[in-house]
């Protein structure tokens, strides 16, 4: 992830000399069976022991809609990272199998692959572990990751699959690199943004174009959302939740260090237009929220990051940095139909 100081020029706008961008016909690091929208970075972040391949990725999309992954049949990935719905479920929190309400919302899958961890409190270190965490979790999809396996040996339209993609029968780790496969290619650019700093001037709103200046300027948006991907992959406590009668501890979890109790992980900015709503626990509805919240300085606590603090924004202000986040969201946004079950 580029920092702010190699990120940007005084304007605000990547530098033209920035490596490893795409400019909407550059091909994958390693993977020149796909083509990374406008803006993004062409390394896409693919474990050694992982290389990325059109078997795995075909495999891997059969997996992420299988219900029969949990325990009960009710519950695949797709069920709470739903294409149509900005690769998340568009709930505060998620739901599990017997109804179960999660503790936390659904990050989007999009350009996830650019994340140095998965996860808000960052637990797992990459799309492959991530994708086994919720198949085992009792109140995810229930499962355990043996009966997963022999679910998905018995079903025989796998099999050739596997074999394509892997040379031999399903396991956990390859059920694990396939669905990492899959989701490494759910990627969003080419925003307004990606066009405007790309030469196209018209790409912005004027609106847009002040909110930009503020994201990168008075607001200090860029401090912790930084371009191209739009998050430091870093943890920062906000106060989100602090209230709370049993807040949750975040990163804390994770090291154990108090320094990161309340800190969750700084999600992308892009395509927020879809995956409302937002923070770690779904609390806030409509960026509006989210600008007020940041602006009044987030909730005090006693681990409150000394990043945030007040902004004192106006009301015009505000309303054109909502306007430049919206134009963050890919043009156009990744999506795809679900496949029939294989049999």
């Amino acid at each position: 992830v580029l920092t702010p100081a190699a990120a940007t020029s005084p304007s605000g706008a990547p530098k033209a000399s920035t490596p490893g961008l795409s400019d909407g016909t550059t091909k994958a690091v390693g993977a020149d069976f796909i083509v990374v929208p406008k803006g993004l970075p062409t390394d896409l972040n693919v474990p050694s022991d992982n290389p990325l391949t059109k078997e795995k990725v075909e495999l891997g999309k059969m997996l992420y809609f299988d219900k029969r992954l949990s325990a009960d049949g009710t519950i695949s990935c797709a069920t709470c990272h739903d294409p149509k719905k900005g690769w998340t479920d568009q709930e505060a929190v998620s739901t599990g199998i017997h109804g179960q309400k999660t503790p936390r919302n659904a990050p989007t899958v999009i350009n996830a692959t650019y994340m140095k961890l998965q996860f808000w409190d960052g637990r797992a270190k990459d799309l492959e572990e991530q994708s086994l965490g919720p198949i085992a979790a009792p109140g995810e999809m229930g499962n355990t990751h043996e009966k997963m396996v022999a679910t998905v040996s018995g079903i025989a339209g796998y099999k050739p699959l596997f074999e394509k993609a892997f040379g031999g029968p399903p396991t956990k780790e390859r059920v694990s690199q396939a669905i990492g496969s899959f989701e490494r290619t759910v990627l969003s650019g080419n925003s307004p943004y990606d066009r405007f700093v790309g030469g196209d001037k018209s790409a912005l709103s004027l609106e847009a174009q002040r909110g930009k200046d503020i994201f990168f300027g008075k607001g200090r948006c860029v401090t912790c959302h930084v371009p191209p991907t739009f998050s430091d992959s870093l943890f920062h406590n906000l106060g989100v939740g602090a209230r709370a009668e049993k807040p949750d501890e975040g990163r804390f979890v994770v090291t154990k260090d108090e320094k990161d109790k309340g800190a969750f992980k700084t999600p992308s900015l892009r395509d927020l237009t879809l995956t409302a709503p937002y923070m770690h626990d779904g609390s806030q509805k409509t960026l509006e929220e989210v600008v007020e919240f940041y602006d009044n300085g987030g909730e005090a606590n006693p681990h409150l990051d000394p990043l945030v603090t007040k902004l004192g924004l106006t009301k015009e202000e505000k309303s054109d940095l909502v306007a430049f986040l919206k134009a963050l969201t890919g043009e156009p946004s990744p999506t795809i139909d679900e496949p029939a079950p294989l049999q």
